[in-house]
């Protein structure tokens, strides 16, 4: 048997006010936060909170259902380097969120589980149902009201994260009532009778987590060669879909001026990517030129159905990483 389970977060201005939720069914969920905690708090949180709330039955295989890549490669891909390294990044720097992440480590020992990534606000039945739960408890914090912590999992243990509000001073908390109309619940204990640790300082940026990926590009051929293949990688839906690829694709001061006049930062562009990633062209390069030891310029045709664009993109190498500082791309006229 498959458990297939979306778990989800919400934080009211990351950091703020910050809820947690993953979703089964009706009468398989639960809910938690924090009167001030981050996004990628809540999206942990709710992964680690899920494989507990199953501990009890360890032999069924759980599928998690995550919009947030940035949960998804810290489970699937980072975390054996940082524990490697005493749970540092490459860069020597502290990993964020780790007591969360060591949580994790342990409770997913043993059990058959996978992740998938589902576009998120885009329908997914689950994910809708997690999202809305997440955020019901970051709004009840910042409200001062009541919020439902959920049944649970059949059979296991109470809801391991940190309590959500029990009745307040407001007229929906007054009425027993959660801001949905729902009972409020009680406060619940959370696991051990602690709350998980929560860092009270603001993320710096959505890439801080990222690892350094420098070493896995094969040195193979030219640096001109090199950059057509990345160029190459950025025009396919895999990729454009996976968070970490891109964030170590794109140059920290990455621009675009994109087809439609719009320009876009590196932050705009990755979290556009996340939920429209499709693309699926081809390229005919037009030139690839050195301008320096460590810049290169590509002119190159994309070709898909939809028609062709003509585009530049420059590279430039950061360390041992080539990386696109900027992009633009023109329709082509038929």
């Amino acid at each position: 048997m498959t458990i297939t389970a979306a778990a989800d977060g919400s934080a009211l201005g990351n950091p703020g006010p910050a809820g947690w939720a993953w979703y089964i069914d009706n009468t398989a969920w639960a809910a938690g936060g924090w009167p001030h905690g981050t996004n990628n708090q809540g999206e942990l949180m709710a992964v680690l909170d899920l494989f507990r709330a199953t501990a009890h039955v360890p032999q069924e295989h759980l599928r998690v259902l995550c919009d947030s890549q940035y949960v998804i490669n810290c489970v699937t891909k980072w975390m054996p380097g940082w524990k490697r390294r005493g749970w540092k990044k490459a860069d020597g720097k502290p990993v964020l969120n780790v007591d969360l992440l060591k949580d994790i480590d342990e409770v997913i020992k043993g059990r058959s589980y996978e992740f998938e990534w589902v576009k998120g606000h885009a329908g997914h039945p689950l994910n809708e149902a997690a999202d809305e739960r997440a955020r019901a408890v970051a709004v009840a914090f910042q409200n001062g009201t009541g919020a439902p912590a959920g049944p649970g999992f059949p059979g296991g243990p109470g809801t391991s994260g940190s309590a959500v509000l029990g009745a307040a001073s407001s007229g929906a908390a007054r009425a027993g009532t959660s801001p949905a109309g729902r009972p409020a619940a009680e406060p619940l204990p959370a696991r051990n009778g602690s709350r998980p640790a929560v860092a009270m300082t603001p993320e710096p940026d959505l890439f801080s987590e990222l690892e350094d990926f420098a070493s896995d590009e094969a040195a193979e051929g030219s640096p001109e060669e090199l950059v057509v293949r990345l160029e190459q990688q950025l025009l396919s839906p895999a990729v454009r879909a996976d968070f970490g690829r891109l964030a170590v694709l794109l140059h920290p001061d990455f621009a675009e001026i994109g087809e439609a006049g719009r320009m876009w930062t590196r932050d705009a562009m990755i979290s556009e990517l996340q939920e429209s990633p499709e693309l699926d062209a081809s390229l005919e390069v037009f030139a690839v030129e050195r301008l320096g030891e460590d810049s290169i310029l590509l002119t190159y045709r994309s070709i898909r159905r939809e028609g062709s664009a003509l585009r530049s993109s420059l590279w430039l190498r950061d360390g041992q990483q080539w990386r696109l500082r900027f992009h633009q791309g023109t329709p082509e006229q038929g």
